[in-house]
């Protein structure tokens, strides 16, 4: 991807790039708000793109689509962090509903299913539905706000990321809080397992394990949802 005088050709990168912005918004789409739109997602993913391309060397040891991929999601990340993307009823919202999780699994001794939560709550189980729906976004968050409460506005990757190879006990809590969630995940309900599975192993977007379940994306997004609930739940408990 050079120019005739032997210079890189940005344009042509951007546009044998522009799958990859798109595959990485389709992606993370899935874990926001219902009011984030796909194509702002893009065009700020093409901003952390150019970055990328600005910044990129050869010499980092790194394939340039690993370092744009990075870039992406940090821009991305980065607009969402600066704007007012989840509402306080919505956190409010997954609160209850983890908190209904908890009082339900104590009173059945046992995972409880879609209908005894939503009992738990009161409400009828296609609103409850509709609930885990609109609650869409808090998933972002679900790992950083474990360590700290709601209020806190440092990051996460800010947090662990820059000294814990320095550090053998922030090492130490890692692979604890790995291995928590790797336990987690394993008593889920058997759907919501494969879910989280082609989600996060497999990179595959709601569209994509619709067709795979035979269901709709929204209902994808409402197990997905109700996944990082019980999984919230289980986290909080170690």
């Amino acid at each position: 991807m050079y120019t005739a005088k032997g210079q890189l050709d940005r344009d042509a990168l951007l546009r044998q790039h522009l799958p990859l912005v798109r595959r990485i918004a389709h992606h993370m789409i899935a874990k926001l708000p219902p009011n984030v739109e796909l194509d702002d997602l893009i065009q700020v993913g093409m901003i952390g793109l150019t970055d990328a391309l600005s910044r990129y060397e050869v010499t980092q040891g790194v394939q340039f689509e690993t370092f744009a991929s990075q870039r992406i999601r940090g821009a991305m990340l980065d607009e969402l962090r600066g704007g007012d993307w989840m509402s306080r009823s919505s956190r409010k919202s997954q609160k209850e509903i983890e908190q209904a999780l908890r009082r339900a699994e104590q009173r059945l001794g046992r995972i409880p299913l879609e209908s005894e939560i939503a009992q738990e709550l009161g409400m009828s189980l296609p609103d409850y539905q509709s609930l885990l729906g609109k609650v869409r976004g808090t998933q972002l968050v679900y790992l950083e706000d474990m360590h700290h409460g709601d209020d806190d506005e440092e990051g996460f990757l800010d947090r662990h990321v820059a000294d814990a190879d320095a550090d053998p006990m922030a090492v130490l809590r890692d692979q604890r809080l790995r291995a928590s969630l790797v336990a987690a995940i394993k008593v889920l309900p058997e759907r919501e397992q494969y879910i989280m599975g082609m989600y996060y192993e497999q990179d595959m977007n709601l569209k994509e394990i619709a067709a795979v379940l035979g269901v709709t994306e929204s209902r994808v997004c409402q197990l997905h949802s109700q996944a990082i609930a019980r999984l919230r739940t289980k986290m909080r408990e170690h």
